[in-house]
């Protein structure tokens, strides 16, 4: 489940990755302590996930704590850890309402225990929805992700059921933590930063990218039609010309 060049001059918008940063730097801008700041983000995950549904967007993607992000003060840590363990245990209600899947990407049998099993359950309970699909990449890197990869693919190898000549892009993505995941279309970073900070480097070879102003808090429906927008003006040419593009378009354009 990969991207393919688009058929309509409208691309394909299927899978949505977010950044949500600036939790810290707003709570400071209010004169609040950080973790009041990743509390309002962790509400506004909520209002972002209902934004897009409502444009039917069938996979989203937040980068929601980084293999890097245990550097920070241990304080911080658990309170970002407890807020996903009460996110999943406040929420699960809804995923099932609008029968939403829960994935998550990333080492996550390194979480702390309570939070791995409620993460567990809840990813259980939903796996039988297929319309909509919410992932949080928790204690992820692209890169302990690539070195898991192949430390997998060369077990593989050694266990001869892989022969490392027939390797291939393709197969070698079914290694990725985000197997069976198609590729982020767009990736979105708030806070005006503009670096993927180790977040899907692989699967973002061919996304386009939306970089905002607006602290993660202050992202609202209107700035994430925006970013949606954005990308459907995008002309994604997957190694092709733009001509080679517009002569393959056979579909009309659709109002969205």
């Amino acid at each position: 489940m990969k991207n393919i060049p688009p058929t309509s001059n409208i691309p394909i918008l299927t899978h949505v990755a977010i950044i949500p940063d600036g939790n810290g730097r707003w709570a400071k801008q209010q004169g609040l302590h950080r973790n009041r700041g990743h509390q309002q983000g962790v509400e506004n995950v909520l209002n972002i996930v209902q934004y897009a549904r409502e444009l039917g967007i069938k996979y989203l993607t937040f980068y929601a704590f980084s293999a890097e992000n245990w550097d920070r003060p241990q304080g911080e840590v658990k309170a970002l850890m407890k807020m996903l363990e009460k996110f999943l245990k406040m929420n699960l209600g809804k995923l099932h309402e609008h029968q939403i899947r829960l994935k998550a990407i990333g080492r996550i049998d390194e979480l702390p225990a309570k939070l791995h099993a409620l993460l567990y359950k809840a990813i259980e309970a939903t796996s039988h929805y297929q319309d909509r699909t919410l992932i949080f990449a928790l204690n992820y890197g692209a890169r302990s992700e690539v070195i898991d990869a192949v430390k997998a693919y060369s077990q593989a190898v050694l266990e001869k059921t892989k022969n490392p000549n027939d390797l291939k892009w393709e197969e070698f993505s079914h290694y990725l933590y985000t197997d069976n995941i198609p590729d982020p279309d767009l990736i979105i970073r708030t806070s005006g930063e503009t670096r993927l900070s180790n977040f899907l480097l692989l699967q973002g070879a061919y996304s386009e990218f939306f970089f905002s102003p607006k602290l993660w808090p202050e992202f609202n429906k209107e700035d994430f039609i925006k970013a949606i927008n954005s990308f459907k003006k995008r002309e994604r040419r997957f190694g092709k010309t733009g001509e080679q593009i517009r002569n393959d378009s056979a579909e009309p354009i659709l109002n969205r």
